[in-house]
């Protein structure tokens, strides 16, 4: 009996085994170029970004020290500025030793017993963990300083603005940089007003008459969010020349 010849179009068992795993080796090596070029764009991307970022920090801070202060922050209606109240004040020349508590009128204070120091000339924006006492503060406002008394949690990009107008006080002119931001916490002795991040303070005096403590004033306005506007004309209505004792500090 011949035997029957094999059909050549029916697939050798070897052959199809071999075809298989070539198959399952191309899909992995395909697979394996998808999740490379999926890897390199995402380094890509990021290395893109870790550069973008710093260049736009450094026009971010470029801008910020070509502007001018009425620049910075809000508007005054914008930052919800309230009018300012002028109320009578005291502690003129009245010092206190290192370590007293006082008890102001006003929280926070804009004019009252104060230490025999002040905080430092040069330093315009104080973060919580470096500020002075507000004690040392205080007769920083009798020789002619604004304080921007600050909510610390207020929000992180108006916190910015703040410091920033800060900054444009650092010109060295002794009589107009007459400027310091300093949070205030309610373990100073009472939170804000709600609605309230920003408190302005001056301790004012007749330009004339400085020695007068009965003509003296504490000066204050609050505002909901940080204005370079309102700072700007809170300074210029309340210059460093109109407090007990201008040419100090």
């Amino acid at each position: 009996m011949a035997k029957s010849k094999p059909n050549k179009s029916e697939p050798v068992a070897g052959n199809s085994r071999r075809d298989k795993l070539a198959s399952l080796e191309a899909a992995r090596k395909s697979e394996q170029r998808r999740r490379t070029v999926i890897l390199l764009s995402t380094c890509l991307v990021l290395a893109a970004l870790l550069l973008a970022y710093p260049v736009y920090l450094f026009a971010q801070d470029a801008r910020m020290r070509s502007a001018s202060i009425a620049e910075l922050g809000l508007s005054p209606a914008a930052a919800a500025c309230q009018p300012v109240q002028e109320n009578p004040a005291t502690g003129n020349q009245q010092h206190v030793a290192d370590g007293t508590k006082v008890n102001y009128d006003r929280l926070p204070p804009d004019s009252g017993a104060h230490l025999n120091h002040w905080a430092p000339f040069a330093k315009k924006f104080y973060t919580a963990e470096e500020r002075p006492v507000v004690e040392e503060l205080v007769h920083n406002l009798e020789h002619g300083y604004t304080i921007a008394w600050y909510n610390p949690d207020m929000p992180k990009d108006q916190l910015k603005d703040l410091e920033w107008i800060a900054k444009t006080f650092n010109g060295g002119d002794y009589v107009k940089d007459k400027f310091i931001a300093a949070p205030w916490t309610p373990a100073d002795g009472k939170a804000f007003p709600a609605g309230q991040n920003i408190i302005l303070t001056h301790w004012y005096a007749n330009p004339q008459d400085p020695g007068n403590a009965a003509t003296q004033k504490g000066v204050r306005m609050g505002c909901g969010g940080v204005s370079g506007q309102a700072i700007k004309d809170f300074m210029a209505k309340y210059p460093s020349t109109s407090a007990p004792e201008p040419q100090g500090g």
